[in-house]
């Protein structure tokens, strides 16, 4: 097999969620405890932190990673979904999976595929914890695929847990209220395992705190706050309330939260004492300026050119699409232009009535199953006084902008991670080496 037909194979033989949508969902960890019995629990050779959250545990996972290595570690990293390679999802020190070794992994499990019927995502992340354990990492940060309780990654003993907030996104599967999806997330706290709890609300924090004490589990928020101050060499930088000023290589006022967060998981991880290496404060100012570098980090307000400015963000529930649009009121230009599509299972409605109504939109649609047809979303959006033309595919959403925009304008592409992932590939084969 080649890598194409590898890759083909998961997808067409295995359901995918992101793809497809819920009827890819499979809770439990049934399946996922057969996957790792049959490849001799890989998971328990290596430690994990564990990572969950509505918003922000991507960059937390990332960011985490960035400073572990910058101490010294070989880390893997597990994250999902990808935006342009299969392989952004297994990372070991910043590099991608070896597509040889995505070959050789399916072909030799084959058969326990056939016999166990997991899911796509179950059988990439048992392909992750096998990868990491081959390549003998000392540490490796895993992100939730959904929830937490009934995720397939809920099999792993952390060093410590990672909650970062709480938003409404996937109610079909965590529940309809910030409680239900609280309790979801408060799934990965284990018995005596430390937890970092990024932000909780009223409706939240009481079931942290009584997860926490059923598992005995120490349970800790940031109490550091973060401003930010200006960029210097396009890094963001930001300041404590005690006067400490870091560089951050991820940009947007919303990863303020995320810093806190992590500031305060290094804390724990230093006093608890489990990890053999100091994470000290060179290894955190390394990774906190270097992630992109280090991780291969993308999508999260990711700058793409000046001149026009265009900037990709995979926000895409309601919680995320505040972030960018009040991120988006510190912008300066003459004209705003907004590519978005979006999958068909979020709450439309809620997101359309945050965006800005003063924007030209190019509605379109990624080449998904799940993607909400772009005349659909064009015609949804009307309702709420947003105008635009529809796309039928990313590609020509991204050329439309592109050739409208003039040169103080600013170009914002996002709604799902299918449309950022498809306009940065599209926009890295056209136009990159045509921008200085």
């Amino acid at each position: 097999m080649s890598y194409e037909s590898t890759l083909e194979y998961l997808y067409d033989r295995l359901p995918v969620f992101h793809h497809v949508g819920a009827s890819a969902y499979k809770p439990g960890l049934d399946n996922t405890i057969r996957l790792m019995n049959a490849l001799e629990n890989p998971h328990h050779k290596y430690k994990t932190i564990h990572v969950a959250g509505t918003n922000g545990k991507g960059s937390v996972s990332h960011i985490l990673a960035a400073i572990f290595q910058s101490a010294g570690y070989k880390t893997g990293l597990y994250t999902s979904p990808h935006l342009v390679d299969f392989g952004e999802r297994i990372r070991v020190n910043g590099a991608m999976i070896d597509r040889q070794y995505v070959i050789d992994f399916v072909e030799q499990n084959k058969d326990i595929f056939d016999e166990i019927q997991p899911s796509f995502f179950e059988a990439t992340m048992a392909m992750a914890f096998r990868y990491f354990a081959d390549e003998k990492v000392d540490i490796a940060i895993i992100e939730v695929g959904l929830g937490g309780r009934l995720d397939s990654t809920n099999i792993i003993s952390p060093l410590l847990s990672v909650i970062t907030n709480i938003s409404f996104d996937h109610v079909a599967f965590l529940g309809d209220t910030l409680a239900k999806i609280a309790f979801e997330k408060a799934g990965i706290i284990k018995q005596n395992i430390p937890v970092v709890v990024g932000e909780w609300l009223p409706e939240t924090r009481p079931v942290f705190e009584q997860k926490a004490k059923e598992m005995n589990s120490p349970l800790y928020i940031p109490n550091t706050k973060l401003k930010f101050t200006g960029y210097e060499n396009n890094k963001m930088i930001v300041q404590t309330d005690g006067g400490m000023q870091y560089k951050v290589g991820l940009t947007g006022d919303y990863q303020l939260k995320n810093v806190a967060t992590v500031l305060k998981t290094l804390e724990v991880l230093n006093r608890i004492g489990t990890i053999p290496i100091r994470l000290d404060d060179t290894a955190l100012r390394s990774g906190l300026e270097n992630v992109v570098e280090i991780t291969g980090f993308r999508g999260r307000w990711e700058v793409l050119q000046d001149k026009p400015r265009i900037v990709a963000d995979t926000g895409h529930n309601v919680a995320g699409i505040e972030y960018v649009v009040e991120q988006l009121k510190h912008q300066t230009y003459e004209k705003l232009h907004i590519v978005i599509g979006m999958v068909n299972d979020k709450d439309i409605s809620h997101v359309l009535e945050l965006l800005p109504r003063e924007a030209e939109y190019y509605f379109t649609q990624a080449a998904v199953p799940r993607a909400l047809p772009a005349v659909e979303l064009k015609k949804q959006a009307e309702r709420n006084s947003l105008e635009g033309q529809y796309y039928n595919s990313v590609k020509e959403a991204v050329e439309s902008s592109l050739n409208n925009a003039g040169k103080n304008d600013f170009i914002l592409i996002g709604g799902s991670n299918f449309v950022v992932g498809e306009a940065l590939a599209y926009y890295a084969s056209t136009y990159s080496q045509q921008v200085k």
